[in-house]
């Protein structure tokens, strides 16, 4: 049987706005707290997040705005907001931008104007239009993978995972490499992992290193890997993420290219599906996971005003497969 305020209130013995006023976090005595409480235990009598937000001057209600939805980081970021936030009495709203950086600046206005007490913004890219909109709106916001030095931000070591599988790379006796990344308007992807990987290169005088760029799409990587790979003599390619990894398998593959014994592969991200194909894609292992549980405890605290640092900066872990061989 489904309950109300109303029907708490009738078993409380109390009047229906106490009742109100006590799930909205106002002042309730002791005694009428106790018997409240009594109740919505009696009666399993869950409340209703978005009707409380519509009264409430403060609502219990995160705005997430995320660029794709078909992506496993974003899958799994989305998976520790939304766990942690449950546990700490709050809700995920979540806004698509399909990449489309327009929608991406009207849901932050969007989501403000929907009384969100926060907004965690999945971020590729921050520009002056999203500076502007984060100063218009008057509620904590919060970016997870991207960092800016007005915002709170939660983002991933990349810098030093680029270094790590570069000092790998070299380790494994790879000399002739190439270096398939994305643009540059992505800070942490485009530049970070590649400047990482560039500073463990450069204290050897004997690599040879090519550095191309492609899109994110598994489609995207396999049509540019196709063109890295006809009459090359690279023995590695590192690839910015694992989805740019998976098209280069792809394409080793329709150019009879076979991995690891004439070719090997890296990426970055530990997907699943990096250990589930084979050969086994060796990566760096980000924790999308964790990160969105860590923005969610930011984003809580920021809520309540209360003081949080700046850049949380998530650790990396390199995982050793089947893809990358010995020269």
């Amino acid at each position: 049987m489904i309950r109300t305020i109303a029907d708490i209130a009738k078993i409380a013995g109390v009047a229906k706005s106490t009742v109100s006023r006590y799930l909205n976090g106002g002042s309730v005595g002791e005694a009428t707290k106790k018997k409240i409480e009594k109740a919505i235990q009696d009666t399993g009598y869950t409340p209703n997040p978005f009707a409380q937000s519509l009264k409430a001057k403060k609502t219990n209600i995160i705005g997430t705005i995320v660029p794709r939805l078909d992506s496993y980081a974003s899958s799994q970021t989305l998976i520790g907001i939304d766990e942690r936030l449950k546990e700490l009495n709050y809700q995920m709203l979540i806004s698509n931008t399909s990449q489309d950086l327009n929608r991406e600046i009207e849901s932050i206005y969007s989501l403000a104007n929907q009384k969100m007490a926060g907004i965690i913004l999945l971020a590729t890219v921050i520009t002056d239009r999203h500076l502007k909109a984060i100063a218009d709106i008057n509620i904590p916001v919060l970016l997870i993978g991207q960092e800016h030095e007005e915002i709170h931000s939660v983002i991933h070591d990349d810098y030093h995972a680029g270094m790590a599988i570069g000092q790998y790379v070299l380790e494994k006796g790879h000399r002739k490499i190439a270096y398939l990344g994305v643009t540059e308007r992505d800070i942490a992807v485009g530049i970070k992992r590649k400047t990482g990987f560039k500073k463990a290169l450069e204290l050897r005088d004997d690599i040879d290193v090519s550095y191309y760029e492609t899109e994110f799409s598994i489609s995207a990587a396999q049509a540019a890997a196709m063109e890295i790979l006809k009459n090359s003599e690279h023995t590695i390619v590192v690839c910015a993420t694992d989805n740019i990894a998976l098209g280069c398998l792809k394409a080793a593959y329709k150019l009879g290219i076979t991995v690891p014994d004439a070719l090997s592969v890296t990426g970055f991200g530990g997907y699943d599906v990096t250990e589930a194909i084979h050969p086994s894609i060796t990566t760096a292992k980000f924790r999308y996971k964790e990160a969105g549980i860590k923005a969610a405890v930011n984003m809580v605290e920021l809520v309540h005003e209360r003081p949080v640092e700046k850049l949380t900066t998530m650790n990396f872990e390199i995982i050793k497969r089947e893809s990358v061989d010995t020269i």
